[in-house]
């Protein structure tokens, strides 16, 4: 099999933590005497208006940095670079929290409402956008994936030689995770006890769901505390599919406060509500660096708004997952709390 070639190093710097697209011609040539020929062939038309525009006001580049001409000549297999129209998103209007920063790892208290990567609406309101333009890191990507909903640890890594070595700790089950959760109380669910199903997660539908097939996911659910009608539940995935705690949790009938999937999807909320956050709070990672050899643990410094002020979750005083009491963090990590 024809192993795909690397392509070069973009000539445009990131805009905001985002990389300028990239685009090959295809290495064979064809009936384009031009490269707008061409696009306006392959791209829907509405992309076709905007990089007809862009070649007209010079703004994309070849491999050497300099714009091509607006009527530049088909060229088979030349590398083309430009920015791209980011859509118009609203602030997440909370911190990000670097708790660790090496050469070869980054490790961030994540708030609720911000995505962890660039996906669909959310391009520079995500975590990795972020700390690419704060940290000056643009070849950083990251280690495992965080729901947007969800607040508390995420891993990046620094150089992409190093990046298969961590994802490989949570493709083999090595980092052992813990969760906190709120949920309903209920008497009669016999706790702890461990849940295994086969979760289905089908492009293009918001929720998961359990299928009669071997089981693909295994969850630990444990009771934490118990305070009247809810309770702070301890999550300890063994596997990591898709809204699996959520989705284990509804299961037994103690769906997580907050959650506007399970049991029910509920109507996406405005862009700018973020009341109610999801009370779901990765809250410990534990394993073995894989480059050192060194045992490594972080512990989320934020507790759960239900949990911590209840009466102002009743209200939605006060939406967001707050830092929880205890020492201070160190000298970096109070210089890199990310706006």
């Amino acid at each position: 099999m024809r192993r795909k070639s690397t392509p070069p190093a973009a000539p445009l710097p990131q805009r905001l933590g985002v990389d300028p697209v990239h685009l090959r011609l295809p290495v064979v040539g064809g009936p384009w005497p031009t490269v707008r020929a061409y696009l306006a062939e392959r791209l829907p038309a509405a992309a076709v208006e905007r990089v007809g525009a862009l070649l007209d006001e010079h703004g994309i580049v070849g491999e050497d940095g300099l714009p091509i001409a607006p009527d530049e000549p088909f060229r088979p297999g030349a590398h083309l670079w430009f920015y791209r129209e980011l859509p118009a998103e609203v602030p997440v209007p909370f911190a990000l929290d670097v708790l660790h920063h090496d050469e070869h790892l980054v490790v961030v208290d994540k708030p609720h409402f911000l995505a962890t990567t660039p996906r669909g609406r959310h391009v520079v309101e995500t975590a990795l956008s972020r700390l690419r333009h704060a940290l000056a890191l643009p070849a950083l990507s990251p280690a495992h994936r965080l729901d947007r909903l969800t607040a508390g640890l995420a891993m990046f890594v620094v150089r992409p030689e190093d990046r298969g070595a961590y994802q490989t700790l949570f493709r083999d089950r090595l980092v052992h995770k813990e969760y906190q959760a709120v949920a309903p109380y209920d008497p009669d669910l016999e706790l702890p006890r461990t849940v295994r199903s086969h979760i289905l997660k089908e492009r293009g539908e918001i929720a998961a769901r359990e299928v009669d097939a071997p089981p693909n996911s295994e969850s630990r659910i444990d009771l934490a505390e118990r305070r009247g009608a809810l309770a702070r539940y301890r999550l300890l995935p063994s596997t990591g599919r898709t809204h699996q705690l959520r989705l284990h949790m509804s299961g037994l009938g103690v769906p997580i406060l907050g959650d506007p999937v399970y049991p029910v999807v509920l109507p996406e909320p405005a862009p700018d509500d973020f009341r109610r956050p999801l009370q779901l709070l990765s809250s410990v990672v534990e394993f073995t660096d894989p480059l050192s050899g060194h045992p490594r643990r972080f512990e989320s410094r934020r507790t759960l708004s239900a949990w911590a002020d209840p009466a102002g979750w009743a209200g939605s005083a006060d939406p967001e997952v707050r830092p929880a009491p205890g020492p201070p963090p160190s000298a970096p990590a109070q210089a890199a709390r990310l706006s």
